[in-house]
């Protein structure tokens, strides 16, 4: 004979509460807007994973700006996005204080970003397509070659230093001007070579 689990009220009422809370949550999801568009920047795969960290790992590769995207489902700090047919996963691993919708209208954009690449100087749309910054690029153009800092060390878009890694030992610091374009990146001579066009 099987022995039975018999639930105290006290913990009767949590194991309620908590099957309330994941029914809300998911319901929440459901009702969370689910938009198709381009990809905003270039944006760091392995074919399953896409982080806001964008870090440069072993194995992953660059899906460029302008990539058509749609998403099609959301889970708990991720959206699920269909890019080239292919079903993929946005994860807020490191901006968890921006809301899972805001944080999907950053990187699935309504309009093409690739139609402004084109607009902009040779040596600037090279930098971008290579995922790398110059000095003279602005908040926009930084955006478009490295994705978004994450909001957990740059919580203001604003700031006059944008904190990015390359990987989690190689960190670099994009600086703007007060005339908000790009005066220098600090950084370790090796990840230089990697994130800066000179």
């Amino acid at each position: 004979m099987k022995p039975t689990l018999t639930l105290t009220p006290t913990l009767a009422r949590l194991a309620a509460a908590l099957a309330l809370a994941g029914a809300a949550g998911a319901a929440l999801a459901q009702a969370f807007p689910k938009p198709a568009g381009y990809l905003c920047c270039n944006m760091r795969s392995d074919g399953y994973w896409i982080s806001d960290s964008n870090y440069l790992e072993s194995g992953k590769f660059t899906i460029p700006l302008g990539t058509p995207i749609k998403v099609t489902d959301y889970a708990r700090w991720r959206a699920v996005v269909e890019i080239d047919g292919q079903s993929q996963t946005l994860g807020n691993d490191y901006s968890r204080d921006i809301a899972m919708p805001d944080f999907v209208r950053r990187y699935v954009v309504r309009d093409n970003p690739a139609e402004r690449l084109a607009s902009y100087p040779a040596d600037i749309r090279n930098a971008i397509e290579t995922s790398r910054v110059m000095v003279g690029m602005n908040r926009e153009q930084v955006l478009m070659a490295l994705g978004y800092p994450i909001s957990s060390e740059n919580p203001h878009l604003d700031a006059r230093v944008w904190k990015y890694w390359l990987w989690t030992t190689q960190p670099f610091d994009v600086h703007f001007g007060a005339d908000g374009l790009v005066s220098h990146v600090r950084t370790h001579p090796d990840t230089r070579r990697r994130v800066v066009k000179e």
